[in-house]
């Protein structure tokens, strides 16, 4: 089971946060054209890995964490903690956050379903064995009567290829990322929903994003049983 991958595609680069491994990442954005698009910017971007406690520890002494914890973020000249906030300055930085507040707010409502749903699988592969079987069931219930009918409701309604206006947002990247970690729990997830089976067939397909989702790529394999052991070991958990 992956971890998740919170993407944010530009047109050449993918910036990438992965819970617990991506702890900071050093971006510089650069412009290749037009700058009044996010689709003519791409990110160069350095992570950096936690490999043990003391990597911990030093980040926290030095005051790089502002609430001692991870992730961090270093761009713009700011060490940005809390993944939303992180999430929220990139979306806006590079238009993925509607052109008005009632878009943002829609984007909000869907980036916190799935952001609700991509958290019980993140931690499913850290959890007892004896209580696995039964949240991977809840997972699959969940994801197929609670949030996954929104989504196809929404896309049906809105009558674009996308969830929030007529361009790809924040909501979009979220929901692509929801569903492939969901399709990790149950392949055949979206068989009732048809049209988040096309959309993730459009979305999969833009050029950064396949890039992203092919072997060799910064995306990171599912965890085993040794990163799972040493997540437990630095963060005491």
């Amino acid at each position: 089971m992956s971890l998740p991958n919170l993407i944010y595609f530009l047109k050449n680069k993918v910036l990438q946060n992965t819970a617990f491994c991506a702890l900071i990442v050093s971006c510089k954005a650069k412009t290749c054209g037009d700058n009044t698009t996010f689709l003519l910017y791409f990110l160069q971007f350095e992570e950096c890995f936690l490999e043990t406690k003391d990597d911990l520890t030093k980040l926290q002494k030095d005051g790089s964490l502002l609430f001692q914890q991870v992730p961090m973020v270093e761009i713009d000249g700011m060490k940005m903690v809390q993944t939303r906030a992180i999430l929220s300055y990139i979306a806006a930085k590079y238009n993925l956050y509607g052109k008005d507040l009632k878009e943002r707010a829609w984007i909000d409502m869907y980036v916190e379903g799935t952001t609700d749903l991509m958290g019980m699988i993140m931690y499913l592969p850290f959890q007892p064995a004896d209580t696995k079987e039964k949240n991977l069931a809840l997972i699959i219930e969940r994801a197929s009567s609670r949030y996954f009918p929104v989504y196809e409701k929404a896309l049906k309604d809105h009558g674009h290829d996308y969830l929030v206006g007529n361009k790809l947002s924040w909501a979009d990247i979220h929901l692509l990322e929801a569903i492939l970690m969901a399709e990790e729990c149950k392949p055949d997830i979206l068989s009732a929903f048809p049209l988040l089976q096309a959309f993730k067939g459009r979305t999969s397909n833009i050029p950064t994003i396949k890039k992203f989702l092919q072997p060799g790529s910064q995306r990171k394999p599912p965890a085993d049983e040794k990163f799972i052991a040493n997540v437990r070991k630095i963060f005491n958990i």
